[in-house]
């Protein structure tokens, strides 16, 4: 099946059918395996068990800017291709997201109490974090405000592919300016710099959080694709009942 049978709303419903059991089941597997790992690594030599908050912290930041990725990638298929279920996956994808980006940031401020002596500090990273979730929530309030699903598309789409020069902000913050956040230490230049007993349980639960986020992007993908569906019978119900009553109405009949 290719990316242009999946445009028919009907393929997309059979084929989410089949594999929501399978990414459901995958995503309590990797989790449980990854909460394992997390549990059972050793505590830091400077910051103790505080470091096991990394294990949360770090996927849930990492998703945060993925998603605005996806739904950048979406944004593309609706003014560009004009993909009938981009703005389906953008619009799904947008709770997910700020989900995700708000989890970074709480796990983030508790992190950073223990060991900066503070819950928040307006530093780069952090500000555009915010940001970054900020953006979510417009993006969010904005399907909801235009009533027209067509102008609401590509006005949040238009909207997403501009919010995505956050990304690289955020991504390179630490680098650009003095910040309290640490550099990256796992994706970067001349390899980890993590010892292997916190990169294991690390990276297995940046994967479990990826499943993850396919799972519910699946699952709120159909659920919107059904949304619409009822919304667009209501619609023709409401027309048809319009028409059936200004053709029984006196006015209409002939003299």
């Amino acid at each position: 099946m290719t990316l242009i049978d999946l445009a028919n709303p009907s393929r997309f419903l059979s084929l989410t059918a089949r594999l929501l059991p399978y990414l459901v089941a995958g995503t309590v597997v990797l989790l449980a395996i990854g909460l394992y790992l997390s549990a059972t690594a050793p505590d830091d030599y400077q910051q103790g068990a505080t470091v096991k908050i990394m294990f949360i912290h770090v996927p849930n930041a990492w998703l945060s800017m993925f998603v605005w990725a996806v739904m950048s990638a979406s944004a593309l298929g609706t003014l560009v291709w004009r993909h009938p279920l981009a703005d389906v996956a953008a619009k799904a994808a947008a709770p997910i997201g700020a989900s995700f980006t708000f989890l970074a940031l709480v796990t983030g401020s508790l992190w950073g109490r223990p060991m900066w002596g503070t819950y928040w500090e307006w530093d780069a990273r952090l500000t555009s974090v915010l940001i970054l979730f900020l953006m979510y929530l417009g993006l969010m309030a904005l399907w909801r405000a235009v009533e027209d699903p067509a102008r609401a598309a590509r006005a949040a789409a238009v909207l997403t592919l501009v919010g995505a020069i956050n990304l690289p902000i955020i991504k390179f913050s630490v680098d650009w300016w003095n910040t309290l956040h640490q550099p990256a230490s796992v994706f970067r230049m001349g390899g980890s710099t993590l010892d292997r007993a916190f990169l294991y349980p690390l990276l297995v639960m940046a994967i479990a959080f990826t499943v993850l986020f396919i799972t519910l992007h699946v699952a709120a993908m159909r659920n919107e694709i059904l949304r619409r569906r009822v919304r667009s019978l209501q619609m023709m119900q409401a027309r048809a009942a319009s028409n059936d009553v200004g053709a029984t109405s006196p006015a209409s009949q002939p003299a």
